[in-house]
């Protein structure tokens, strides 16, 4: 299987930036070692989010993102808690 490059939107770079030192090093193994692997292995998500994916990196914690199969792309949207904090 091909692995897939990963970009950032300018809110997950904002994101990334406020994620703990552990937390950042969790999201870079995910993205590299899991999502980039494997796409589908998060949650297809519904609502206003529908089309994308979440991947929990704790339990405050998520990586949002949407595939693009023909350029083999993933793009992270958010990085971040969706509980409001």
């Amino acid at each position: 299987m091909k692995k897939y490059k990963i970009l950032f939107t300018k809110q997950a770079l904002k994101d990334v930036k406020s994620l703990s030192p552990k937390l950042k090093l969790k999201l870079k193994d995910v993205l590299l070692e899991v999502i980039a692997e494997d796409p589908l292995c998060g949650k297809k998500l519904l609502g206003n989010l529908k089309g994308n994916y979440s991947y929990r990196l704790d339990l405050k914690n998520r990586i949002v993102y949407s595939i693009d199969n023909k350029k083999s792309v993933i793009y992270v949207k958010r990085a971040r808690t969706h509980y409001g904090d």
